[in-house]
């Protein structure tokens, strides 16, 4: 990983998109800072679409996606993309599951739900949960003391052992059942709602991110950045972040807005 210094203004000029993870990478400790909602701000109004890809659930990202400072949001890890259209007061929703898959999935994910909970002491289920539509989160460290990585291994291993698809965040295990990942839908966002074709998206974007379940997003794309605390993770991460920057979680955030600012000035 390459120090943010070395992104360069060339790159910088060719961005037409700022895609970022939230849970420690936009937010700090569990918090929204000001400096960093500032930041999304900043970007949104130098005419940079802002598009947070996240874990968080569907009633999370309806939310942001008429609050914040954005043009669009994934959610549930690829699940689903909300965009909201102030003018016309309407919200467009994709969905990758029809709403008879979803409920099919959800007690085939309630069986995981219980085994997960016996077979691994001190994780819980997100307490998000309920505001979910395609995915179950288990806790290992938000709402539940830290659980070490053999105990996170465990809980990805009784997904897969159901043949579900499962990811580590920075605070949950969120598993699903359905081929998809936060790029394979954000590939699909940026064609049908930006215009962007593949290659456009290599070339425009810049993401940043902290986590395992980034990883997708690291390797496609070359402007990726890491936040500091990537380094707590590293070592379960395969593909890593082209730049990192020296400051972590959203402080991190607010260094790779001012810098892509500062280069397009």
């Amino acid at each position: 990983m390459r120090p943010l210094s070395e992104f360069g203004a060339a790159e910088a000029k060719r961005v037409r998109a700022v895609l970022t993870d939230i849970d420690d990478t936009v937010s700090s400790e569990g918090k929204l800072t000001a400096a960093a909602y500032g930041a999304l701000e900043k970007l949104s109004a130098a005419g940079l679409a802002v598009i947070p890809i996240t874990g968080r659930p569907a009633g999370w990202c309806d939310m942001i996606a008429r609050f914040w400072p954005v043009a669009a949001v994934v959610g549930e890890n690829g699940a689903f993309w909300f965009s909201y259209d102030h003018r016309q007061r309407r919200m467009k929703r994709w969905y990758f599951a029809s709403d008879a898959e979803r409920a099919a999935n959800a007690r085939k994910l309630d069986a995981i739900r219980d085994e997960a909970l016996v077979k691994v002491p001190g994780c819980a289920v997100s307490a998000d949960q309920a505001y979910r539509v395609a995915d179950l989160a288990i806790d290992f460290r938000e709402d539940v003391a830290p659980l070490p990585d053999e105990a996170i291994k465990k809980i990805v291993a009784v997904f897969t052992a159901h043949g579900a698809e499962a990811k580590i965040s920075s605070i949950h295990v969120n598993g699903w059942f359905g081929k998809y990942d936060k790029l394979t839908t954000t590939l699909k966002l940026l064609q049908e709602e930006f215009g962007m074709s593949a290659d456009d998206a290599r070339a425009g974007v810049v993401f940043s991110g902290d986590s395992p379940n980034d990883e997708p997003m690291f390797k496609y794309f070359p402007l990726s950045v890491g936040v500091a605390n990537v380094n707590d993770i590293a070592h379960l991460i395969a593909t890593k972040p082209s730049f990192i920057t020296a400051k972590r979680s959203g402080e991190g955030f607010v260094e790779l807005s001012e810098r892509l600012l500062a280069l397009r000035a």
